[in-house]
């Protein structure tokens, strides 16, 4: 599919920025593994705010940055029931570029990107219904306990992005996007400052990119606003960022 959103000169420069930030390549190298992050949006004023996380300090992977909920796959999100499925759209292009690809797998990405999102903010993404959950042990099991099933009709794919070669830790990650009103239940506790994230703020897309974030999040925020205005249209192409030839490419799923 071509990619009629943004002008091709802008999408060479956010590739040639994330080529720029590129450090170490000497580790060993690792196959990605796959990983899906979410974005919330809050669109009840004039101008739209995201949802960031600062990462603790302690952290062996981007200590102390500004990032979006998120984390690895795990085999048993593609076993929690959800009340909706993705758009088929967004379906057709998770399956774009994986081994074994199935509709029960795309769909585990963007239920992974739900659960992380509890696991990291407390904030739990669905709809109350009394309808009956397969839910596996862990974090799915407070999905069911407070009678919210996730809604992945609700749920963008915008983005994915691959870690370049030879670095310590490397990821397949998805990016989706949820508006806020999507969040069916909120639980204090899981932000502080023994938690994976000391914080959270709410802040419009070119406040949020003054951030200390990773190259890779600050890119993804601007596909997500050139999104926005676009009024989030399904049928807008997906970018994938990865390196070839050593250097960032984007191209379109």
């Amino acid at each position: 599919m071509s990619d009629h959103m943004i002008d091709p000169g802008v999408a060479a420069d956010r590739a040639e920025r994330l080529t720029r930030t590129i450090r170490d390549q000497t580790f060993p190298n690792l196959k990605p593994r796959d990983s899906a992050t979410l974005i919330l949006i809050d669109q009840s004023e004039r101008v739209p705010k995201v949802l960031l996380g600062r990462r603790h300090e302690r952290h062996r992977f981007m200590p102390g940055k500004f990032v979006f909920p998120g984390g690895r796959i795990e085999p048993a999100d593609r076993l929690m029931t959800a009340l909706a499925p993705l758009h088929e759209r967004d379906i057709a292009r998770l399956m774009q570029r994986v081994q074994q690809a199935s509709r029960t797998k795309a769909a585990g990405f963007a239920l992974a990107a739900v659960r992380e999102t509890y696991e990291e903010t407390g904030l739990m993404l669905g709809v109350r219904t009394a309808a009956p959950a397969n839910a596996p042990p862990g974090a799915w099991e407070a999905f069911a306990k407070a009678g919210i099933l996730p809604d992945l009709s609700a749920v963008h794919f915008i983005a994915r992005a691959i870690t370049p070669p030879k670095r310590p830790l490397r990821f397949d990650s998805r990016f989706f996007a949820a508006d806020v009103s999507t969040v069916a239940d909120r639980s204090k506790g899981f932000v502080g400052p023994d938690a994976e994230l000391v914080e959270l703020v709410w802040l419009p897309i070119d406040q949020a990119r003054s951030l200390d974030m990773p190259g890779i999040t600050a890119v993804v925020l601007e596909e997500l606003a050139d999104r926005i205005a676009a009024g989030m249209n399904r049928d807008l192409p997906v970018p994938l960022y990865r390196m070839l030839h050593k250097r960032f490419v984007r191209e379109i799923l």
